[in-house]
């Protein structure tokens, strides 16, 4: 396999992590570009992509670390739900978070967490302990789950539960989920993408966006389909078969951010 071969098969990854870690498709996607870009620009750097997703998301690492006074300041000039992700990302230091994606979200162990971040692996635990600490400090919210296969549904519902937020409604279809949206819009949506009637969470995502704005987590078992970088796609992926405390992770950072309007 070629070296663009091996960097374009990680790009749907680093694309889910970028768009979590910033709570924007749009600036998530632009510090990918920037990578990228970065990489052209310096023959060593480029060289160490071949090590595939570790030296990627290293490379990704610096460039964020770098830039990250321009994502502040980035929020001065974009609007609706991107301008608010970034002024809610300008005014904290990420790194806790950040450890916790890149463990759960995107899978690597500690020890690769550390390489990413150029961090001691001790460093790494103690911010990941920071953020669960923080993910149950969290306020409460309701949560519709979007789900057709019932044992997930059921193990959504109570991992929603045993983060101390309420399950406003369980839907299979798309009219299911119009139906529980009718008297109260929930405060963060968990949605699979085909649903059992063959309808599309997609769909009954936008229409319920189209009611109130409300933070939306999809789960997958094709993330790389929706992360393209080629179109408006979710901010928020997970992919099937998940980790509990991925979920967890998604949740958090969601609400953190509160972002509206997952497909652009």
């Amino acid at each position: 396999m070629s070296l663009s071969e091996k960097v374009a098969s990680n790009l749907p990854y680093l694309r889910r992590y970028a768009r979590a870690l910033t709570g924007s498709q749009a600036t998530g996607d632009a510090f990918v570009r920037a990578t990228l870009e970065a990489a052209l620009a310096d023959s060593e750097v480029k060289a160490s992509l071949d090590g595939g997703r570790v030296p990627l998301y290293h490379v990704f690492n610096k460039v964020w670390s770098s830039a990250y006074m321009e994502v502040e300041n980035a929020g001065d000039f974009a609007g609706g739900h991107e301008g608010a992700a970034n002024a809610r990302l300008g005014s904290i230091t990420p790194l806790n978070r950040q450890a916790l994606l890149l463990t759960t979200l995107e899978d690597f162990s500690v020890a690769q967490a550390a390489e990413i971040m150029d961090l001691p692996e001790e460093d790494v635990q103690a911010l990941v302990r920071e953020a669960i600490e923080e993910i149950d400090r969290e306020s409460a919210t309701s949560v519709l789950i979007i789900e057709d296969e019932p044992l997930i549904s059921m193990q959504l519902e109570d991992l929603v539960q045993s983060l101390g937020h309420q399950v406003c409604g369980t839907a299979a279809t798309h009219t299911q989920a119009m139906e529980v949206v009718k008297d109260k819009t929930p405060g963060l949506v968990l949605a699979d993408i085909q649903l059992a009637d063959g309808s599309s969470g997609l769909d009954a995502v936008d229409d319920i966006l189209a009611i109130g704005s409300v933070p939306v987590i999809f789960i997958t078992a094709y993330p790389e389909r929706l992360l393209t970088g080629d179109r408006p796609e979710p901010t928020y992926l997970v992919t099937k078969p998940f980790q509990e405390q991925t979920v967890r992770t998604a949740i958090s950072q969601a609400l953190f951010f509160n972002s509206s309007q997952p497909l652009g």
